[in-house]
């Protein structure tokens, strides 16, 4: 049985590095080059599940304060009511 993209049903993969943004409780954590397979024609990105848990793991360790991130960046945040 071969795969299909759940959103658009295209059959071809790609597999790609990408960067995966991880939120949880209003904090987050952006992890850059991470391996997924990715729908040839919509974008839809796959990844397995033990590259989720390591990345949920680090989560845990940066936010829990057991690790440094390597980097940090400061992000501006809005609220669209008061975009004018």
């Amino acid at each position: 049985m071969s795969k299909v993209c759940n959103f658009c049903g295209n059959a071809k993969f790609r597999e790609k590095h990408v960067q995966y943004i991880y939120r949880h409780q209003g904090r987050f954590l952006v992890v850059n080059n991470v391996p997924c397979e990715a729908c040839e024609y919509c974008g839809e990105q796959y990844f397995k599940a033990e590259v989720l848990k390591k990345i949920e793991e680090e989560f845990d360790d940066i936010h829990s304060g057991s690790k440094r991130a390597s980097k940090e960046v400061t992000v501006p945040v809005e609220e669209f009511a008061e975009i004018q």
